[in-house]
Parts: structure tokens; C-alpha cells; sequence
């Protein structure tokens, strides 16, 4: 089984970040940086270990963080058909 089965099966969720931030030389700039892992809703520790990473030793502030996270181990999902087509 691979790592990163294994942490799906743990409840890890692909999660995507939208991190914007000032630029250093130019503070009223922002830049947008996209940061994706699998990671465990709702603390997300993950994330916040680079976030962390990111204000000690990068020189652009953080302005706003925007979070998504899917499952992607999932129960099957049954739909019944609204229509019946027959082919001859």
C-alpha cells in the first residue's frame, strides 16, 4: 500500500490553498501562491506546518489563505435512472 493510500484511509484529504501575499520589494503588490497535500480536515496540520515554515524564513507577509478540501476515498454512490431506453 502506498503513503499516500494509507493516509487517504486515515481520513487525509486532497487540500488546495490559495495563499496570497505581499511581495517584499513592492508591499502593496500581492502575489498568489497555490499549495496542494493531502491533509486532515478541519485542523489541517499540515498546512499549518508550512504556513508556519513560511512566516520564519520567507520575506513576503501572508495576507489571506483560502482552504478547499475533497475526499477522495469515498462510499459508492447509487442513482436510479429517471429514463429506460431500449435499442433494438
Amino acid at each position: 500500500m502506498t503513503h499516500s493510500i494509507a493516509l487517504q484511509l486515515k481520513d487525509y484529504r486532497l487540500t488546495t490553498a490559495e495563499i496570497l501575499y505581499h511581495l517584499p520589494d513592492h508591499p502593496h503588490l500581492f502575489q498568489s501562491f497555490v499549495w496542494q497535500d493531502l491533509d486532515l480536515a478541519p485542523d489541517f496540520p499540515v498546512l499549518r506546518k508550512f504556513l508556519d515554515f513560511w512566516q520564519r524564513n520567507l520575506d513576503g507577509p501572508l495576507y489571506k489563505v483560502r482552504v478547499a478540501s475533497a475526499g477522495l476515498i469515498q462510499p459508492a454512490e447509487w442513482r436510479y435512472a429517471d429514463a429506460e431506453y431500449r435499442l433494438h
